[in-house]
This record gives structure tokens, C-alpha cells and sequence, in this order.
């Protein structure tokens, strides 16, 4: 049967939120106790003691804090160099059996133009493709007979190189993501590999984009 501490860790776990308050202390023990005894009680099946709740809460912030502030500061005291790239352009395909063939042409296009920025990413049903504007002519050429869902100019990206190990880390991605929100960056794509964390924001946004990532490893 499950015990009340387990029954609370669950439902602190799933909001991410609310867990950094716990272990940050920033948050009324007991008002949390009163807010998710509903939901404890609806869980475990039978009426709690509010006080019940308090000591599992009490006893799991300190979990939490060593989880958040020990083992996550650590990668991101690690973070590598940041990478800015300017005027790119983001679209999106309805994938196709031709698709492919166009990425191809255009990949031969700038094979050796170093300078150009270029991405693509084949979901189920879409790609989404963020290349330099200046490519942009030569994209609308090739793609012509492909059906575009969505097109955005006037766009930057800011990449990060990743410690090794930050796959094996829960909350890794989520304390970066977290960052952006809090400063309200609205961010139009996401690319994402091993060792390398790319979002594409619109131009206006960069500068505050660049801070707030440069700041992540000295939080």
C-alpha cells in the first residue's frame, strides 16, 4: 500500500514548478499540505491528517534541494561555448516522397558555404527546415512544388554546447526551458542533439535570449 510520503513526492514530482519552491523554502508548507490534501486523500482512498502531510512535505524538501541544486548545478556549471547566428529563416513541409530529394539540392547548394546555417528535422507527418536568409531564394525554388505550412523570417538562434552526461540527467532540458519562461522568451523552434541545445528566436529576442543562457551556470 502506498504511504502518504509517496503519495506526496508523486504529486509534487509532476509539477515541476511547485517542487523548486519546496526545495528552494520559498513556499507555506502547510497551505501546500491543505491544497493537496483533496488530491492525497482521492489518491490513498481515505481521509488525512493535515499534519500527516506537513511532516511528508518537510521531509521531502531536503531530497529535492540536493536533487536540484547538487547534481543539476553541476552540468550546467559545465555548459560549454554559445554559439549566435542571425537572419535565418524558419519553415515548415507536409513531408512528401519528394521531400527528401529537395533537402538534397539544396544541401549540394551549400556544401561549401560554411557560413550558411542550415537544419532539418523529419517528424511523422511534417519537416521543419531553419536556414539563412540569404538561402531563401534558392529554398523557395526547390521546395516550389512541396506544401509549406508555415514560413517565418526575421529569426536567430542561440546554441549551446552540452556537458557530457546531460542525457543521463532528469531536469536537465527543464532548468533551461524553465530560465526562458520565467523571462517570457517565446521560443519558434527548438533543435536538439547529443551534445548540442539550439532554440530559434525571432530577432528582437536574441540579446535577451543570450543572457539569460550565458547566466544558467551561475545560478
Amino acid at each position: 500500500m502506498m504511504s502518504v510520503a509517496q503519495a506526496v513526492e508523486g504529486i509534487i514530482k509532476h509539477k515541476p514548478y511547485l517542487s523548486e519552491a519546496l526545495a528552494s523554502g520559498i513556499i507555506n508548507i502547510s497551505a501546500l499540505a491543505r491544497q493537496i490534501q483533496p488530491e492525497l486523500e482521492n489518491v490513498l482512498g481515505k481521509p488525512l491528517n493535515a499534519g500527516a502531510i506537513v511532516m511528508a512535505l518537510n521531509r521531502l524538501a531536503p531530497y529535492l534541494q540536493v536533487r536540484e541544486q547538487v547534481q543539476l548545478k553541476k552540468l550546467l556549471n559545465n555548459m560549454g561555448d554559445i554559439i549566435l547566428r542571425s537572419n535565418l529563416c524558419d519553415y515548415t513541409f507536409k513531408n512528401s516522397n519528394t521531400l527528401v530529394d529537395c533537402h538534397i539540392r539544396v544541401l549540394k547548394s551549400i556544401s561549401r558555404r560554411e557560413e550558411v546555417f542550415y537544419t532539418m528535422v523529419q517528424g511523422v507527418f511534417e519537416t521543419n527546415l531553419v536556414v539563412s536568409e540569404v538561402m531563401g531564394e534558392l529554398v523557395d525554388e526547390y521546395f516550389k512544388e512541396e506544401q509549406c505550412i508555415f514560413k517565418q523570417n526575421g529569426l536567430s538562434s542561440v546554441t549551446l554546447k552540452l556537458p557530457k552526461g546531460n542525457i543521463l540527467q532528469p531536469g536537465f532540458y527543464y532548468c533551461i526551458m524553465k530560465e526562458l519562461s520565467w523571462e517570457g522568451i517565446n521560443l519558434t523552434e527548438v533543435i536538439s542533439s547529443t551534445n548540442e541545445f539550439t532554440v530559434v528566436v525571432d530577432n528582437s529576442l536574441i540579446d535577451k535570449t543570450f543572457v539569460v543562457l550565458k547566466n544558467i551556470s551561475r545560478k
